[in-house]
């Protein structure tokens, strides 16, 4: 399996909620940015937060990348969804190569528990850093992280 976990892009400092936060200009150059490092990948579905700024990021990937990638909005990749659920979550819909659109903390938990076993290792991932994890199970510590692209 492929996993590719992507923080969105810069947004906005206030809105009326967190949910409701926009990405800045900056923000939609970053994604894209992030996004080229996806071209020619096998990806059989995008997860995505339902959060503005995470749907925006994956608006500018999805354009980036000119390709039909189904898209699935999912309620367990918000920014204080356990980590645990949203492996679960993961692991039941089967996929090879996925990409994931969230936000801090839960990228960088993610990230840690694949990677090391444990949240407590958390990555460090600033706005469209990108990582790439790869392994034969979805399993805490199974992944091998191939490396974290920061814009």
């Amino acid at each position: 399996m492929k996993l590719w976990i992507l923080r969105h892009g810069q947004a906005q400092n206030q809105a009326r909620s967190d949910a409701e936060r926009e990405l800045t200009t900056e923000g939609r150059e970053q994604a894209r940015s992030s996004a080229l490092h996806l071209q020619g990948r096998s990806l059989q579905r995008i997860l995505v937060s339902p959060y503005v700024r995470a749907q925006q990021t994956a608006d500018e990937v999805q354009q980036v990348l000119a390709v039909d990638i189904p898209r699935l909005t999912v309620n367990w990749l918000t920014p204080d969804s356990p980590p645990a659920e949203a492996l679960a979550q993961l692991e039941a819909l089967g996929l090879d190569e996925v990409l994931l659109v969230s936000h801090q903390p839960l990228v960088g938990c993610l990230v840690g528990l694949l990677a090391h076993g444990s949240v407590q290792d958390a990555a460090p991932m600033g706005t469209a850093s990108l990582a790439e994890l790869e392994g034969d199970f979805l399993l805490a510590g199974s992944l091998r992280l191939q490396g974290i692209r920061h814009v």
